[in-house]
């Protein structure tokens, strides 16, 4: 099963394409309309609520009154706060009973308006954010819901911003054209990225990668990297202990592969195979292969540079993730070469030129299995010279908790 979480802010036509998702065979859960359920009449959850927030909450019919309500919390963050007490524990009960139902080859769509300003992005393998022109928003909840615009703008302000969102989102779907321009989104959405998403989590059957393609350098990779380190955290809990963008796309101005590369740095190796269920859940897979890296000449036992292999079933943003010791030699080989390339201009432009040397050397293959090990020779001539740079430098290899290791990971479940 593949979990998406589907945000956006009031008024962007978040339902819109929740419809459009379930049309093409997503079971949806929207957490609005499971908070309303929760406190249906005569429920646990309305019995709270009242003792909370006292009779004034109740409609002539015994119901909530949302209006009453919201007016008491909105604005409040400490009755909000309690609000939220009572109603997000019932909710994931709720959550959780729709994805045990849901089938394996299942997608599930969880409606989370709130998701970003909740924290809890990281623990879904996909976030699709819907937006739309506050303008367009404003009107739409004008001419929709009955607000005033004051109204209307005060509830937005209260959500979060459009630079929380994208930091969140892996998919930014602009509503602010045609309904029917909408569903041709959600549509190639499905059939490009979701559905070959879920299969290849399911099944652990990677797709072919093809030939080795070097791209310009692209400014959104550092800005990707965080996202995908507040997944990994989540599932790694405390197994992980560092966390680190390397490889090419972690050189600014280096042109690479469009394959992010992160290493996570574990006490043992021994116990990496209790990552595999959870960062499962988050999108990535296990598998054997590139389970070990290539031992070099002048270390060849290949226990020291051991290693375990992940990578992302989500096609449209491919992500290895190498899962080594804190101290072993492939550990520091990953990072030593990293800051050497940043720092030296000469041995960046080097290393460019045998890459796309390789590169087209490489362009018939299948896969790039040839383009990684022609590039071995190169790495080992020049251990020696990044050696002689970090003694130069006092650079060391560091094992504590990195800066880029998301420190306000939610651990909400949703």
């Amino acid at each position: 099963m593949l979990r998406i979480g589907l945000t956006g802010g009031i008024g962007a036509g978040k339902s819109t394409v929740a419809r459009r998702l379930v049309e093409l065979g997503a079971r949806l859960v929207d957490a609005d309309q499971l908070a309303r359920e929760v406190v249906r009449p005569g429920s646990v959850g309305l019995a709270r609520v009242v003792e909370a927030f006292g009779p004034a909450v109740l409609g002539p019919d015994g119901g909530l009154d949302r209006p009453v309500l919201a007016d008491i919390v909105f604005g409040d963050p400490d009755a909000r706060q309690r609000l939220n007490g009572i109603v997000h524990p019932l909710v994931g009960a709720r959550t959780a009973e729709l994805m045990a139902a849901t089938p394996a080859d299942g997608i599930l769509v969880q409606d989370v308006p709130l998701l970003v300003e909740g924290g809890m992005a990281p623990a879904f393998p996909l976030v699709v954010v819907v937006d739309a022109p506050e303008e367009l928003r404003v009107r739409r909840l004008v001419a929709d819901r009955g607000m005033t615009e004051d109204a209307a703008r005060a509830r937005m302000a209260a959500q979060a911003n459009q630079a929380a969102r994208r930091a969140a989102a892996d998919v930014w779907l602009d509503n602010s054209g045609s309904p029917d321009a909408a569903r041709a989104e959600v549509d190639r959405l499905w059939r490009e990225r979701l559905v070959p998403f879920e299969e290849t989590l399911r099944t652990g059957a990677r797709q072919p990668c093809g030939p080795p393609e070097l791209v310009e350098p692209d400014p959104g990779w550092p800005e990707q990297y965080p996202r995908l380190a507040a997944r990994i955290t989540r599932a790694a809990g405390d197994l992980g202990v560092r966390m680190d963008h390397v490889g090419s796309t972690a050189v600014p101005g280096l042109a690479a592969k469009d394959v992010i590369d992160v290493q996570l740095g574990v006490r043992s190796l021994a116990e990496a195979h209790r990552l595999d269920q959870g960062l499962r859940e988050v999108g990535f897979v296990h598998t054997a292969r590139n389970s070990q890296d290539c031992p070099k000449p002048s270390d060849p036992d290949p226990v020291r540079w051991r290693k375990r292999f992940f990578y992302s079933a989500d096609p449209g943003r491919p992500v290895n993730l190498h899962v080594r010791e804190l101290d072993s030699p492939g550990f520091r080989f990953a990072l030593l070469f990293r800051d050497w390339l940043r720092a030296d201009a000469a041995a960046r432009g080097d290393y460019l030129d045998m890459k796309r040397q390789v590169a087209a050397a490489h362009a018939g293959d299948p896969d790039t299995s040839g383009y990684a090990e022609a590039k071995e020779p190169w790495f080992d001539r020049s251990l020696d010279v990044a050696n002689r740079w970090a003694t130069r430098t006092g650079w060391r290899t560091p094992t504590g908790p990195s800066g880029a290791l998301p420190s306000s990971v939610a651990t909400q479940k949703v």
